[in-house]
């Protein structure tokens, strides 16, 4: 990999993770698309590690800062983590037993959990926070479950499902369910990371062994983007505005699975 491509790779991570940590996403719906068409890397193991790695990144950075200004929730992260966790490890069973390249599976998936986040959030955006709401808390397991699971297969933090989750399904203000759904990742993706790294096959760690450097200077550069951004999003932006760039977002990134796997079929 040249210097130029290097340089853009580390640019854009450097972009997401600022732009992520507010919304309490670990950003790796962008981060396997920048690897994958940026740095020309097949949608495997070792990608999905790499993301997941950045993505963690991006939670650590963003979720310490959103601890220290006490907007998450210790009772509903030990409730979550029960369903988060199982939900990962399954998540890695899957990838481990297909064989070949899963791009169009992993588009596919990208696809509905944008798409039913994009609903979710907009059918909840217009809720009153309130902390006395009544909870569901089995409904809230089964969704952050699977947000789990997709978390270990499409490698990312998994907060485009957290976080409607949080707050439909566990009263939790908006920035308290991002706060929360950043703690939820700071816990499952190194247990995911670890889980993938045992199921990796012989070619796989080539890729990872012959970019290194490129991956051990990715951490850097996205905690010191994620924790800038999550400090300005939490004191700069406004609840209403930090949901409406999420949905954009999402809508965007639906657009762009969609055109992938539409010419794929034409």
């Amino acid at each position: 990999m040249d210097a130029v491509t290097i340089a853009l790779v580390l640019l854009g991570s450097a972009s997401i993770g600022f732009l992520f940590a507010p919304l309490g996403l670990g950003g790796g719906l962008l981060f396997a698309p920048l690897l994958h068409y940026g740095a020309g890397w097949k949608i495997d193991g070792a990608l999905l590690i790499v993301s997941l790695g950045l993505s963690g990144t991006v939670a650590y950075g963003s979720g310490l800062r959103h601890r220290k200004e006490g907007f998450y929730s210790d009772l509903r992260l030990k409730e979550s983590l029960i369903g988060a966790i199982p939900g990962a490890i399954f998540g890695v069973i899957i990838v481990a037993s297909l064989s070949g390249s899963f791009d169009v599976l992993f588009k596919t998936l990208s696809l509905i959990f944008v798409t039913w986040a994009i609903i979710k959030t907009l059918r909840t955006r217009n809720k009153k926070d309130s902390t006395e709401e009544k909870s569901s808390t089995t409904p809230m397991r089964i969704g952050v479950g699977i947000g789990g699971m997709l978390s270990s297969v499409l490698a990312i933090g998994a907060g485009a499902i957290y976080v409607p989750v949080l707050r439909a399904y566990g009263a939790l203000p908006s920035r308290t369910a991002i706060g929360t759904s950043l703690h939820i990742m700071m816990c499952v993706i190194p247990l995911s990371i670890i889980a993938h790294l045992f199921a990796l096959k012989e070619g796989q760690w080539d890729v990872l062994e012959s970019n290194i450097i490129l991956i051990l200077m990715l951490p850097f550069v996205v905690i010191i983007a994620a924790n800038i951004g999550a400090r300005v999003g939490i004191a700069k932006v406004s609840e209403q505005r930090i949901i409406q760039v999420f949905v954009v977002l999402l809508f965007i990134i639906g657009i762009r699975y969609a055109f992938d796997l539409t010419n794929r079929v034409l």
